[in-house]
Formats: structure tokens, C-alpha cells, sequence
């Protein structure tokens, strides 16, 4: 059966938000972030004197699920799952379906000068935590691509 939908958005949606007390709550992050607000990566960041620890909320996520790298001082976290075609059949008939299913991805610039020895990550009750360690810029001079003439 095919659900009705108008202007993107399920009829049914309704029927499913306990009578509409948390469908404002809902949409304060719908407002912020689109109507795949759900599939965010919550990241929370945290400064220290020497490092950053990045949190990030993955849960559902197995940790061969996770790839993190580091290229061009770009940090991306990226996380992709499938349900199983084998897992749907036997679960019977699916009426309503929010767990998200497919790949995610986020960067965040921690500069060029960070290799990714230096980042130690763990992954532990859903929660991805990344260290990052600080470093200064090096003083970069200015060069003058003017040639002088002599003369």
C-alpha cells in the first residue's frame, strides 16, 4: 500500500507522534537541518590545553562500519549500513521503517600541519571519540614574487 504524501511529507507521520505532543520538539531540528535531521552526526568538541577530543554519536554502527581519515588537514568521519535484504524477509513486513539505512559522512578542517599518527580515535558505546592534538601554524613569510632589476 502506497502512503499518501503532500508537500513531501507522510500523512501518517501524524498518526505515529504521540498525538502531536513532540512534533513541535521535532521540528526545531527539522527547521535547523532539513527533514533528514535524524541522520545527522551529533558532534560534540571539546578543547583542551594540548588537544581536542571530538565526540561523535554513532549509534547502531559497528566499528568496521566507521572509516576516519585525514587528507589535506580535512579530518572525515564517514559511517555506512545496510539492512540486509535476508534480515527484511524474515522480519515480515515492514509498516514503518526510521532507522536510517545508507552512508553519512562529515569533515571538519584540523589544519595540515596534524598527521594521522598523531590521531588516536575509540569507539565505544556508540560513541566514536577522536583526539586531536593542537598545533601552532608555523609564521609563514611572505614572499615577494617580485624580481628586482638591477641597473
Amino acid at each position: 500500500m502506497l502512503a499518501p504524501k503532500v508537500f513531501g511529507r507522510d500523512l501518517f507521520d501524524d498518526w505515529f507522534d504521540d498525538f502531536g505532543l513532540t512534533r513541535e520538539m521535532g521540528n526545531l531540528n527539522r527547521k535547523l537541518y532539513g527533514k533528514h535531521a535524524d541522520r545527522q552526526m551529533l558532534t560534540d568538541v571539546k578543547e583542551h590545553e594540548d588537544h581536542y577530543d571530538v565526540e561523535v554519536d554513532l549509534p547502531g554502527y559497528k566499528k568496521e562500519d566507521i572509516n576516519v581519515e585525514l587528507n589535506d588537514g580535512y579530518l572525515t568521519i564517514t559511517a555506512s549500513k545496510d539492512i540486509n535484504e535476508e534480515d527484511k524477509n524474515k522480519a515480515g513486513k515492514i509498516i514503518r521503517q526510521e532507522r536510517y539505512s545508507g552512508t553519512m559522512s562529515r569533515s571538519f578542517y584540523v589544519g595540515e600541519d596534524i598527521t594521522s599518527e598523531e590521531i588516536h580515535g575509540k569507539y565505544e558505546g556508540g560513541v566514536l571519540t577522536l583526539s586531536v592534538p593542537k598545533k601552532e601554524e608555523a609564521q609563514k613569510v611572505e614572499h615577494s614574487n617580485r624580481i628586482m632589476i638591477e641597473g
